[in-house]
């Protein structure tokens, strides 16, 4: 049974991830509402790369939080719900970009969003389970 320090250090960490969650998407949409934003550099498929790295982050981070919110639910099932969150965001994100001058909305940038979402994951499935306490 876990005493009030504890609980209150594992509400702590929790909130402290989704807090970092919440600040990465808000640097996402800071830079979705950049006009005119383009990636530098010259070779094809370079905002891809960004899009894939970028929403790796963000799944990672979610993963981190989801853990720490429910660490008893199954890997798979925390999986597959952080994949369809880290989706649904890209798909918001991309349709918001939509109303902003300078900036389209591609279908491509979200698979690219998802395929990093989903890269996380995999990373998160192929961590070795956390021990109590640890």
């Amino acid at each position: 049974m876990a005493n009030g320090n504890e609980r209150r250090e594992g509400g702590q960490r929790v909130l402290a991830r989704w807090l970092l969650v919440a600040g990465y998407v808000g640097l996402i949409f800071f830079l979705s509402a950049q006009p005119g934003l383009k990636i530098p550099g010259t070779w094809e498929y370079r905002d891809k790369i960004a899009h894939t790295t970028e929403y790796c982050g963000l799944g990672i981070l979610v993963w981190n939080a989801a853990l720490a919110t429910w660490p008893q639910a199954s890997p798979r099932r925390r999986a597959l719900l952080v994949l369809f969150a880290v989706s649904a965001l890209a798909a918001c994100d991309e349709k918001f970009q939509s109303f902003i001058p300078g900036r389209d909305s591609d279908v491509y940038d979200w698979m690219a969003d998802t395929l990093g979402g989903s890269i996380a994951q995999i990373w998160g499935l192929s961590r070795p389970p956390r021990r109590e306490g640890a």
